[in-house]
């Protein structure tokens, strides 16, 4: 194998990881072994290695001396932590991408908008199950907001932490599920930025991401609970897996 297919071929065990952590296949704390994941993703022990430092260096994974990788884990303090940051961050790049609106970027918004208003939230309409196109539709969604922003930097920083916050918001929608009007939310926001209304926007953005920490913060004993967080994460119907 080349170097170039070695590093494709990472790349391609990074996504489908990621993919797992987030959606709560590969539960928090859970022990990523080398020979589990060469197995289960059909790749070597080398893209393997590769895949999971990558993820390190996002926050999903930890490394400890001596003892491997293990997903990371969950708490309040994260992820008060997460929405503080995301706050911050996006504040600003949603600030500069309204300032230099073009009608490309808002063509695209409201574009990933009519997608995702149209993709129904949960597979099943009675009980919270992960829709994998929603969730696709949804990212598209919140990237296309900041994608004016003029910064690949500040992008790639968000687009990071939108995948950390990714694995709360799982749980979060698996607690209240259908209660939540998410679509009301993302109106609301795609109308103030097309307004050019920078304020108003950044207030919804921020409160759309507060009202997902305020749920987790109101059911944190049952959800923080061990084992309860299997429990609660299996509620988005999932197929669950652990390295043996």
């Amino acid at each position: 194998m080349t170097e170039g297919e070695a590093g494709t071929l990472a790349s391609a065990v990074v996504e489908r990881i990621r993919a797992e952590i987030i959606d709560g296949t590969l539960l928090p704390q859970t022990k990523l072994k080398i020979g589990f994941i060469s197995e289960r993703y059909s790749a070597g022990a080398s893209p393997v290695r590769e895949a999971l430092n990558r993820l390190a260096a996002d926050g999903l994974v930890t490394q400890h001396d001596q003892r491997g990788f293990y997903v990371a884990p969950i708490s309040l303090d994260d992820l008060r932590e997460l929405v503080d940051t995301r706050c911050w961050l996006e504040a600003t790049a949603l600030e500069q991408s309204i300032a230099k609106r073009s009608p490309e970027w808002e063509e695209a918004l409201v574009l990933s908008f009519y997608w995702l208003s149209r993709t129904e939230r949960s597979v099943d309409p009675h009980t919270y199950r992960t829709n994998p196109l929603w969730e696709k539709r949804h990212s598209d969604f919140h990237a296309a907001l900041l994608a004016g922003c003029g910064s690949k930097h500040l992008i790639r920083y968000c687009a990071d932490l939108r995948d950390r916050a990714d694995r709360y918001r799982q749980i979060a929608a698996a607690q209240i599920y259908p209660r939540r009007r998410e679509g009301d939310e993302h109106r609301a926001i795609l109308d103030a930025a097309l307004e050019g209304d920078s304020k108003r926007a950044i207030a919804l953005l921020v409160a759309h991401y507060r009202a997902t920490q305020t749920i987790i913060e109101e059911h944190a004993g049952v959800i923080f609970g061990s084992p309860a967080i299997e429990q609660i994460i299996q509620k988005t119907g999932s197929s669950r897996s652990k390295s043996r």
